[in-house]
This record gives C-alpha cells, sequence and structure tokens, in this order.
C-alpha cells in the first residue's frame, strides 16, 4: 500500500528562531504589529509504500529521527495516510 506523510519540523520552544524573530520585526515594519512570535519551520512531504499504517508510521518516525529532523533543537510532528 502507499502511504501519504506531511511532516511539521520546527524549533523547539527553548530554542532562538532567528528567522522568526526578523520576520516577527518586518510585520511591525509592515503595519501588521498585531503578529507576534512568528517561528519558522519546515515542513516535508513523502511518500511510503508499506503494508500497514503501523509500519508506514514507524518508518516516518525512524526518519525523522534519524534524518529530518535535529532532535537536540527541533522537534517534529506527523500525519500519514493512504494513498
Amino acid at each position: 500500500m502507499k502511504f501519504q506523510a506531511e511532516i511539521d519540523v520546527m524549533p523547539k520552544k527553548e530554542i532562538l528562531d532567528p528567522q522568526g524573530k526578523a520576520v516577527t520585526g518586518s510585520m511591525k515594519n509592515l503595519g501588521l504589529a498585531e503578529i507576534q512570535n512568528v517561528r519558522i519551520g519546515k515542513h516535508v512531504s513523502l511518500e511510503i509504500e508499506a503494508d500497514t499504517q503501523e509500519a508506514a508510521e514507524n518508518k516516518v518516525e525512524q526518519a525523522c529521527k534519524s534524518l529530518l529532523a535535529n532532535l537536540i533543537m527541533e522537534s517534529y510532528s506527523f500525519t500519514v495516510t493512504a494513498v
């Protein structure tokens, strides 16, 4: 079976996010001061060939832990759906 995974990787709350800070400052300059505490991360979309949903989720978990996220500085979340 084919599965689609949507993965979000974000800096941990306690880690400084210079990109987010720059965007937050730009929002003020654009007259959008109501927008605060911007955090910038990454989104990864991928397909997996697996026998079951659980097997696909395990593969995504492994990919996140070993390659897609730096666990010291980033956290991740994902969804896996059958295609």
